[in-house]
């Protein structure tokens, strides 16, 4: 089977970079995956599973907001977060969704609440991806 170069990119580093099968991203409309030699087109990223096949063997990464772009040879995500489940502190995560659902019950407007919002989803992401396996 063909692969397509896959880098996942954060502000912090280049958390991914191999050759892969295929990808499924979450997007703004559901999941979408990624072949080789698929049509070019760049997209918006939204907090959830990230699915890498490569050898037969599927690999899950949490994922942050961010873009994909996406060539025939290529996908690059950029993205403020990624994370494999072993990287995942459980209880921290479940500490911050708690204090960002009590904040946003505070009712914040403008970038608070949106920020609150993004910490929620990449949160449910988070622990969606570690229990996974439960």
């Amino acid at each position: 089977m063909p692969t397509i170069h896959l880098e996942i990119i954060t502000p912090e580093k280049k958390a991914y970079a191999a050759e892969v099968d295929s990808v499924v991203v979450p997007g703004q409309e559901g999941e979408f995956g990624v072949l080789s030699m698929h049509e070019a087109f760049l997209t918006l990223a939204q907090p959830g599973e990230l699915r890498v096949t490569r050898g037969g063997k599927t690999e899950h990464l949490a994922i942050g907001r961010g873009f994909v772009e996406v060539t025939g040879q290529m996908v690059r995500v950029l993205t403020d977060m990624a994370l494999e489940e072993s990287e995942i502190d459980e209880n921290k995560v479940e500490q911050a969704l708690e204090r960002a659902k009590k904040a946003l019950a505070e009712k914040p407007e403008g970038a608070e609440a949106e920020a609150l919002a993004a910490t929620i989803q990449k949160s449910v992401a988070l622990l969606n991806l570690k229990r996974r396996k439960r």
